[in-house]
């Protein structure tokens, strides 16, 4: 038997993959540190592009809200349009940060000086409760604690964390020196996204075939709208939720009103679990004025976050991204299990992407079926008729 030139290079092309395959899996440990250190050299321009898709979302609408399509604005438009998107997301964050940074400051530094009138007034409102039980109420009126011994602990623990806060201060360092460079990159990417397309596509229709690159960026054009999508309804979501817990509040006329409200809008712009961290951050400022108010802020926060992580979330950040609200609370589970927030952060769009190919895939095999299995599924778009005429249309 004769081999032509053509199959002879495919026979060399997949014994040659097989012995690679063969080796990586001998030596995967090397092979794996050697893909962290790229994956670690690479991570600074990784996080660039995220952050330039992340600011092209409201950038673009600025653009085009704020400049008619003129060859006159083309000069200044991106860079205005830049600079205006930064300043607006740096006033943001600088108002969230101006609003709770100072009074959590000012309540842990009065921290230390309350605990102990706190905890008599505590101790106080459990014997009330137990006084119809005297042994009980005789138990924790005795009840004495040491704060020295407690505080010489807290000491103890501090000390011996040294040195893992320094490596944890060395590795903040690091990545704070690549989000820079990241940032850096994003500007460039933005600055210049046009050109940076039109060569990309140069690229792709040059080195792959054009059927695989007209697939290519018709993915790349519903992964944009998707995330662009998901950004959106995630921004939606978390004034949602920080109106809803603004107006339970006030109903129940509760301190830091503004200041907790703001703060569980902003952490919640993490899926389904970002709002517990404002969640614990508001009970401990409420608790500093009233534990029994405080019991009550976190039992409004757990039925609160019932309705909006059962309701409102996946029917908001679903409708946006174009998923059914069950596969949106299934892939935040698996997401949040894999890869921790990033993973639900990324695992919405990234599924609902996935989601839309395969409903594509599936609506054209349909329509390769017989004509009562079309009539089936297409009854408004398929007439009745034979298979042939069917398949045809």
């Amino acid at each position: 038997m004769q081999l032509d030139k053509k199959t002879s290079l495919k026979i060399i092309g997949i014994i040659s993959a097989s012995a690679a395959i063969y080796c990586a899996l001998r030596n995967l440990g090397a092979v794996i540190g050697f893909l962290g250190k790229v994956f670690s050299i690479f991570m600074p321009f990784v996080i660039g592009a995220v952050i330039a898709f992340i600011i092209n979302v409201p950038m673009r609408g600025i653009e085009k809200k704020l400049f008619p399509k003129a060859k006159k604005f083309d000069k200044f438009r991106r860079p205005v349009s830049l600079v205006l998107t930064l300043l607006a997301i740096a006033a943001v964050i600088a108002a969230v940060m101006i609003l709770v940074i100072p009074q959590i400051v000012t309540t842990a530094g009065n921290l230390g000086i309350q605990i102990p009138a706190y905890m008599a007034k505590a101790q106080d409102w459990i014997e009330n409760i137990f006084k119809d039980y005297p042994q009980i109420q005789g138990w924790i009126s005795g009840l004495e604690i040491n704060w020295s011994s407690i505080l010489s602990s807290v000491s103890g623990w501090v000390t011996s964390g040294v040195s893992s806060t320094i490596n944890v201060a060395a590795n903040a360092v690091s990545g704070i020196v690549a989000a820079f460079i990241g940032f850096v990159f994003a500007i460039y990417i933005l600055l210049q996204k046009e050109v940076l397309g039109n060569q990309l596509r140069m690229s792709m229709y040059a080195v792959f075939p054009e059927k695989a690159a007209d697939k290519f960026f018709e993915i790349a054009a519903q992964s944009n709208k998707t995330f662009s999508s998901f950004l959106s309804g995630q921004c939606l979501e978390a004034v949602i939720l920080g109106c809803m817990f603004a107006v339970a509040m006030l109903i129940f006329q509760m301190p830091y009103v503004a200041l907790i409200s703001v703060l569980i809008a902003f952490t919640a712009l993490i899926p389904m679990v970002g709002a517990f961290i404002g969640c614990f951050v508001g009970a401990f400022l409420i608790f500093m004025e009233s534990p029994v108010m405080a019991l009550g802020f976190v039992i409004m926060f757990l039925i609160i976050q019932q309705i909006e992580g059962n309701l409102i979330y996946p029917r908001v950040v679903g409708k946006s991204v174009g998923l059914p609200a069950i596969w949106v609370l299934f892939v935040v589970t698996i997401g949040g299990k894999l890869m921790g927030v990033f993973g639900m952060l990324i695992m919405i769009p990234a599924s609902s992407v996935l989601y839309a190919l395969f409903r594509e895939f599936v609506v054209k095999r349909l329509r390769k079926r017989s004509a009562r299995v079309q009539k089936m599924f297409f009854r408004k778009n398929i007439p009745t008729g034979n298979s042939e005429s069917n398949n045809k249309k």
